[in-house]
């Protein structure tokens, strides 16, 4: 008995000391997270000017921007974690990797939903089959099947190996989504950055690069506000599938 009491004084107070800093992080990424995007309306809805040919419909470049900026971050992120584990492997890298695809999935779903209404606007139609979009498609459907691998049955490291080989070359087609509109030069997609002969754009007024900018910071901060909230509950199923095998073990003897 004064054993188990020992312990749980050794034990306990570190335990609670790492569980206060994860919940103060939490709430500090969160309320980041939420003063960032109330910054973030208004710079877009009020300080940036208003495009002259689309009008209020262009502000829907900020989010269809952003959006695809933080799915890039987030497939960057499935990459390097999962090389990290398949060097090291350690769980937590998987961890990490998985709930960044699934995050990446779902602003990759937002660009594919704001994309078209954007186009609408501009272009007069929903979809152009034009290579950035089909690129990009083709992005939603590699980390679809990642997901998908990770929900298959079996033991969860050999899903975790697979996947993270999955994860690692699916990231080959990220950089192909950037640079399509430059390599191939379709009349739809305009090029805001760059210089030279094959990446002229129109640019962009200063307001409005202030507020993307803006914008970008934002996402990133809700990026990891998801990710750190994401890692938190798989972390938790994991031990609770551990107390259930050790309690299925105890049944069993």
């Amino acid at each position: 008995m004064s054993m188990n009491l020992e312990r749980e004084k050794t034990v306990l107070p570190g335990a609670y000391s790492v569980e206060t800093k994860k919940s103060n992080l939490a709430y500090l990424l969160f309320g980041g997270t939420v003063i960032s995007m109330l910054v973030n309306i208004y710079f877009i809805f009020i300080y940036a000017a208003e495009e002259k040919t689309m009008g209020a419909a262009q502000k829907i470049f900020y989010f269809h921007v952003s959006s695809a900026w933080l799915a890039f971050m987030a497939f960057f992120v499935t990459f390097v974690f999962s090389i990290l584990f398949l060097i090291k492997r350690k769980r937590i890298f998987d961890t990490y990797a998985y709930v960044s695809a699934e995050i990446g999935i779902v602003f990759t779903i937002i660009v594919l939903t704001t994309g078209p209404i954007w186009a609408k606007s501009s272009w007069n139609t929903w979809w152009v089959w034009e290579p950035r979009l089909i690129t990009t498609l083709i992005l939603f459907f590699i980390y679809i099947a990642y997901i998908m691998i990770r929900q298959m049955d079996g033991v969860w490291d050999k899903k975790a190996r697979l996947a993270a080989v999955f994860g690692i070359i699916g990231f080959a087609d990220v950089p192909i989504v950037f640079f399509a509109i430059r390599w191939w030069q379709t009349k739809f997609h305009p090029i805001v950055f760059g210089s030279g002969p094959s990446q002229q754009g129109g640019g962009i007024e200063g307001t409005m690069l202030t507020a993307l900018f803006v914008s970008l910071a934002a996402f990133t901060i809700l990026y990891t506000y998801l990710l750190h909230k994401g890692v938190n509950f798989e972390n938790m199923k994991i031990k609770v599938e551990r107390y259930k095998e050790k309690l299925r073990a105890d049944m069993e003897k």
